[in-house]
């Protein structure tokens, strides 16, 4: 008889009531795999648009949870020279040549990108097996809790606005859902490599966290009009970057804070995916739109070594055991959090 692990899985698109825990068989690790004991494992908002429901194909009954720590428990077939109690944390990404593109001379057939916990059965378990190529280890002084609340935020963060943004020391960057666990680490990033850091979130609570974590100018999206906040309190000139990850509520007025020659960078759709555009702005302020998505192993490994070193701190809102699973999908879901809610087996 199979041995049997603790996960909390859904059968079923719908809300939070979907979510239950039950006890499931004990993964297998495959050719290049390795099975990890999952020490710790954070929300994202993904889990919660997959739990909804994604024009893709989920593995049914699907156990969640991109970002996932513990221990490696088992190795699969090509995988023999992992050792066993390793300390490591995941990175969430699949297939990443989607990313890269070809070389110079190179034929390229884009692999498909796919996430850990949303196109694969994911961390929200006791137990989940994962490409033996995904692993980093974890420093003895870095918590599991903290490892698995920085990897998907840090490297989106990274990428939107290193890689794809093209953020340079001096620039102004305004940062839209800051409270939100990618929000906390963009405001980081940016603040890191020399920017002027301006940022949105809701409630003065949330506005002196934004503040403590580096941003230089906060707003209450609750309060003011934040476009017309940047465009006065940059004397007209607006931003050189947004990065965006709320999406339809906040668009237009990303769109009107960027300054000549700006860059909009989007990596998310919180409130909604259909943003309306001016698009006489985009012309008239020569302005470059652009989509961000995770980050390539070579990032990823980057910023975790950021996080273990103590550059980057990521923000834990809350630790819930696993039997709470539904009610830690209640508490992003109401959009009351700053930080990660992260799952503990």
């Amino acid at each position: 008889m199979a041995r049997k692990m603790r996960a909390a899985l859904f059968s079923d698109y719908g809300g939070p009531e979907v979510i239950e825990i039950t006890d499931v068989p004990i993964p297998e690790p495959g050719p290049g795999e390795v099975r990890i004991k999952v020490k710790a494992a954070s929300m994202n908002h993904l889990d919660l648009w997959v739990r909804r429901g994604l024009p893709i194909e989920t593995p049914m009954p699907h156990i969640g949870g991109s970002d996932v720590a513990g221990i490696v428990d088992a190795t699969g077939p090509g995988a023999k020279d992992v050792p066993i109690g390793l300390r490591v944390v995941v990175d969430p990404s699949i297939s990443y040549r989607w990313y890269e593109g070809p070389g110079r001379g190179e034929s390229f057939e884009p692999s498909p990108f796919q996430i850990i916990g949303e196109h694969t059965q994911g961390g929200f378990a006791e137990y989940t097996v994962v490409p033996a190529e995904n692993l980093l280890e974890i420093p003895e002084h870095v918590s599991f809790e903290r490892a698995a609340a920085a990897g998907l935020v840090f490297v989106t963060a990274w990428r939107a606005l290193l890689t794809r943004g093209q953020l340079q020391a001096g620039e102004r960057v305004l940062i839209t859902g800051t409270s939100g666990g990618v929000g906390t680490a963009a405001v980081q990033v940016a603040s890191r490599a020399g920017a002027k850091v301006y940022a949105v979130t809701s409630g003065s609570q949330n506005v002196a966290r934004a503040t403590d974590l580096g941003a230089h100018v906060v707003y209450d999206r609750e309060k003011v009009d934040f476009a017309r906040e940047v465009w006065r309190d940059t004397d007209k000139a607006c931003v050189d970057i947004v990065f965006d990850t709320v999406g339809e509520n906040v668009w237009q007025q990303c769109v009107r804070s960027l300054g000549i020659r700006g860059r909009l960078v989007t990596s998310g759709a919180t409130t909604g995916s259909r943003g309306i555009t001016e698009i006489r702005l985009l012309f008239w302020k020569q302005l470059t739109i652009m989509g961000s998505t995770m980050g390539t192993p070579a990032e990823f490994r980057r910023v975790m070594r950021l996080v273990f070193e103590g550059s980057f701190d990521p923000v834990i809102h809350q630790i819930l055991p696993l039997d709470q699973a539904r009610t830690a999908h209640e508490i992003l879901e109401s959009g009351h959090v700053f930080g990660k809610v992260v799952l503990v087996p």
